[in-house]
């Protein structure tokens, strides 16, 4: 069963690629929460929590601090290891 009616598996990790790439890009300027990270993009909370949750799943993301008054965490780009 397809997360989003109507796609195939190609269209979906299609667009996973474009979006994990556009929440990094909002996060090279500092940590947001998944509602701020919602909002810059226009797209729903429920789907932008799904991608970063896969993204800090994956280790790309990771909490900063505690969470705020609404109960949601900020998210910043993890730190690459240098090599």
């Amino acid at each position: 069963m397809n997360p989003v009616p109507g796609s195939s598996r190609r269209e979906i990790l299609r667009r996973e690629m474009s979006m994990r790439t556009e929440i990094e890009a909002l996060l090279q300027n500092g940590p947001k929460t998944v509602p701020e990270v919602a909002q810059a993009l226009g797209e729903p909370v429920s789907q932008v929590m799904l991608w970063m949750m896969a993204m800090r799943r994956y280790g790309r993301l990771t909490e900063v601090g505690r969470p705020n008054e609404l109960g949601y965490f900020v998210y910043a780009l993890k730190a690459e290891k240098p090599s």
